[in-house]
């Protein structure tokens, strides 16, 4: 496999398992010292280091909203870097009560997510 290749296959088991909201299979793709940046607060997001750290947002992130639901709008990567544009969808009735999109740069090191850098529109 290509380097473009091993990185595209974890980036895209990583957001299967995050859609299934199984935060164990989510963590299991992630580095040690992993790094997420969140959305949120604006402007610049509030910065994860750790599995501890970013294993407690996503299970505050799911908690609060259970029918989560991230679709890939387009996906490239170069080497050990990864680009995914998403649209992000919560609500009762799969998600037309509300939506965010924005992209997410990842980096990738020994088959595991280093680094989740998320940016959303709006």
């Amino acid at each position: 496999m290509t380097p473009d290749e091993v990185t595209r296959g974890v980036i895209e088991r990583f957001n299967a398992a995050l859609n299934r909201h199984d935060i164990d299979a989510v963590m299991a793709l992630m580095t040690p010292d992993c790094v997420f940046e969140n959305t949120f607060p604006a402007p610049d997001g509030e910065r994860f280091t750790g599995q501890e750290a970013v294993r407690g947002f996503w299970e505050q992130l799911l908690a609060g909203s259970p029918r989560a639901e991230f679709t890939t709008e387009e996906i490239f990567t170069t080497g050990d870097r990864g680009v995914v544009r998403w649209r992000y969808q919560w609500g009762e009735d799969g998600g037309s009560n509300g939506h965010v999109r924005g992209i997410d740069l990842f980096r990738v090191r020994d088959g595991l997510v280093a680094e989740k850098l998320s940016y959303v529109k709006g």
